[in-house]
């Protein structure tokens, strides 16, 4: 595959999103369940990306939050706002995310913020950048100094039971870690990771338009990126946990 050409493409593709959510506000929502949205922003931009990705690359498949599409095989992921919640209320930690899966590993990535003004990008071989300029994730050695992030708190059908385990892991980490972080988007929190912003972030859960572009700037940014078991992070991981390689072992210990 000539990654370097489809990151161009994938550039183009979140340049169109990123118009829609220049011109207009969250609009309607619709409710996915309890307490779980979408705005009329989030499928108005899933169908122009959706739309330009199979007339440039009609051999590749599409993956999208909102209205599904190829769950196997080559295929672009696409989270049209990452952050919906957010977006809605007029928080600006929001993303538009799209990554390429090939060969069951994530390739290639672009997450642009547009109310920050901010975009990060990478494929395989090629490095991660932050608006063109070479980004590298964090070299903190000591667990005490780490800024960490999490997320995020299940809600729906059996979230009691499902949050008690993620509580559980947040109080293993705070007295531990210097300060724990949750801002409400997953693949914010990945780049910030891949940008040493962050020590390591900790995604309780794994769905592919949220991680699989975040995954691919880590990597290139000298992140490791893990499934909370410790193997090697994939489309079906449980999880995502994405850290310095200092970080690693003792995070594992208290994760486990």
């Amino acid at each position: 595959m000539d990654l370097a050409k489809l990151l161009k493409v994938a550039e183009a593709a979140v340049d169109r999103g990123r118009v829609i959510t220049d011109s207009r506000g969250p609009g309607a929502l619709t409710f996915k369940g309890d307490r779980d949205m979408a705005s009329e922003v989030d499928f108005a931009v899933e169908r122009e990306v959706r739309a330009f990705l199979e007339r440039e690359t009609p051999q590749i498949g599409v993956l999208g939050e909102e209205e599904g599409g190829a769950t196997d095989g080559t295929r672009w992921v696409l989270d049209p706002i990452d952050g919906t919640v957010n977006f809605v209320h007029g928080v600006p930690l929001w993303c538009i995310s799209l990554g390429l899966i090939h060969d069951g590993r994530a390739v290639a990535g672009v997450i642009d913020h547009p109310a920050l003004g901010t975009r990060y990008a990478a494929a395989e071989g090629l490095g991660a950048t932050c608006d063109g300029k070479p980004i590298r994730g964090s070299e903190c050695t000591d667990l005490n100094d780490a800024l960490v992030a999490v997320g995020d708190y299940a809600v729906g059908p059996d979230a009691d039971r499902i949050n008690a385990e993620r509580l559980a892991l947040t109080q293993r980490l705070t007295p531990r870690v210097q300060r724990l972080r949750m801002i409400g988007t997953a693949a914010t929190a990945l780049t910030w990771t891949a940008a040493g912003y962050f020590d390591a972030m900790i995604m309780f859960s794994n769905k592919p338009w949220d991680t699989m572009a975040g995954v691919s700037i880590c990597r290139e940014a000298g992140v490791t990126v893990l499934d909370l078991d410790g193997s090697e992070h994939s489309p079906e991981s449980r999880a995502t946990f994405a850290v310095s390689s200092a970080l690693r072992e003792p995070l594992l210990e208290l994760i486990g």
